[in-house]
């Protein structure tokens, strides 16, 4: 058989057998091996390294949930599905997947309450002034582009960065809490075991799985089903180069040891399809202060490219993917502080003339370009991208300036978003939508519900959400 499947006729008998084998102790195989336990299977999870965390404990820990959430209510915040619905649809990519989408909508508020069951605390306070996890232990943020153009227009915004109650980066919060309900839930966590083969029967049913331990073969039955939960392909230069060659370029890559792609490789070799291989998040932090919103970005022809107070990973997106992370934002004296993360000051000048020649703009492009912004921004306006106008002040006050925000001087953080095709149910789909009988698959070996233009915390909040789908499914040995 081809590389990474192993027939069940080669394995003359099975050291491990169980109901279901979940492949990483990230998020989402957490997710997976809880649910898969409390719904009566017997579960074996195995993880690469020697124990569970993955990515998801390195992250900032932010799960995008709403619909209505405890803490939105005790948060003062009004949300329904609906309104959580009609933003992801139109913020998620151009291509959504919509049954995907809305059971995830529908089912967030109960989803919250079964996170906190696993005993992640939650401060019941609201976070203002920052896109991702709070330097607080507050509880909710927005985290994404809800509050402004053009999706404000789209959707009633609220804010549905859910954060466990630590200050700064909550992924070890949350990872320390699903890791111990795992434990708790008697499912059987085996470290040190990377996964080579799945194993198929003559009909081409997953059921099982050939497992290395240092060096030596472990061969595991899985009656209901294995799940695949082993993050993305961020870490593997030789996939990105092939699907998403610019991320190469970013100088942060979101990734714990194991998204290197083995378990989106290992379900390609089983036939299923991939889907938004080409997708990544790109964070572009430039904006962090707020204050800094006010600026103006530009592009490698001086002309403005995007609403500069929108959600730092769309700012990335646009700049890398469209602009080819060729990228400038202007300030002046008034506005000007120190950003947080893009520290390198590209140009200074006494004018946006200056400045344009310093950064080898088209003549007269830069010096338009202020011309314009400025003569809408002193009505508190702006007819070309919509910037709201608590962040619209026309920049007058000399010297100028020019942060750079290219990718060889800023900091872009990038994580893939392609994976297997999953259905609602995180079953694995094979090139015609055919179900691959046996195999599920949840997180960033997935195509979730982010195909491009993301949110802070879609990637734990789908993770942990199709993970229990797929537990559940595979528990039942629903195929």
């Amino acid at each position: 058989m081809r590389a990474g499947i192993r027939s069940h006729r080669d394995i003359t008998s099975f050291d491990i057998e169980t109901d279901v084998c979940v492949i990483g102790l990230g998020a989402a195989g957490a997710a997976a091996a809880i649910d898969a336990r409390a719904a009566g299977a017997d579960v074996v999870v195995l993880e690469r390294a020697s124990g569970g965390g993955g990515t998801s404990a390195l992250s900032g820990g932010v799960l995008y949930l709403g619909g209505g959430t405890s803490l939105q209510t005790a948060c003062g915040f009004e949300d329904s599905p609906e309104d959580m619905y009609q933003y992801l649809m139109a913020s998620v990519g151009e291509v959504p997947d919509e049954p995907k989408i809305r059971r995830y909508c529908d089912g967030s508020v109960e989803h919250f309450e079964w996170v906190k069951a696993q005993g992640v605390p939650y401060k019941e306070t609201y976070y203002p002034g920052i896109s991702g996890e709070p330097p607080t232990d507050d509880g909710l943020v927005y985290s994404g582009a809800e509050t402004t153009s053009p999706f404000c227009d789209i959707a009633r915004p609220a804010p549905r960065g859910h954060v466990g109650a630590k200050t700064h980066q909550t992924g070890p919060l949350l990872m320390q809490h699903l890791c111990a309900s795992t434990e708790r839930s008697g499912a059987r966590v085996l470290g040190d075991r990377r996964v080579t083969e799945l194993v198929l029967d003559d009909d081409g049913v997953v059921v099982g799985v050939v497992a290395e331990h240092f060096g030596e073969p472990l061969a595991i039955r899985a009656r209901g089903g294995v799940v695949i939960a082993t993050g993305g392909f961020v870490l593997n230069d030789e996939m990105l180069q092939q699907y998403v060659p610019r991320a190469l370029r970013c100088k942060l890559r979101v990734a714990g040891d194991g998204d290197d792609g083995s378990g989106i490789r290992l379900g390609v070799a089983a036939g299923a399809a991939t889907l938004h291989m080409e997708k990544a998040s790109i964070s572009l932090p430039v904006t962090q202060p707020w204050g800094l919103k006010r600026g103006v970005m530009v592009n490698g022809r001086g002309q403005r490219f995007i609403n500069e107070d929108t959600y730092y990973g769309r700012l990335g997106e646009r700049a890398l993917f469209h602009e080819d992370g060729r990228a400038f934002l202007i300030v002046d004296d008034d506005i000007f502080e120190e950003p947080a993360y893009c520290k390198e000051i590209a140009a200074v000048g006494e004018s946006f003339e200056e400045l344009e020649r310093e950064l080898s703009l088209p003549p007269g492009s830069l010096d338009a370009t202020m011309a314009v912004y400025n003569r809408h921004a002193a009505d508190g306006t702006d007819p070309a991208f919509g910037k709201r106008s608590e962040y619209l002040q026309p920049l007058l006050k000399a010297p100028f300036g020019a942060i750079d925000c290219t990718t060889e001087n800023c900091l872009y953080a990038a994580f893939t978003l392609g994976g297997m095709v999953t259905d609602v149910e995180a079953r694995v789909l094979g090139p015609q939508g055919d179900v691959i009988p046996g195999l599920y698959a949840a997180g960033r070996s997935s195509a979730g519900v982010c195909a491009g233009d993301y949110s802070s915390g879609l990637s734990l909040g789908d993770a942990t959400f199709f993970g229990r789908i797929a537990g559940r499914n595979a528990a039942a040995g629903n195929a």
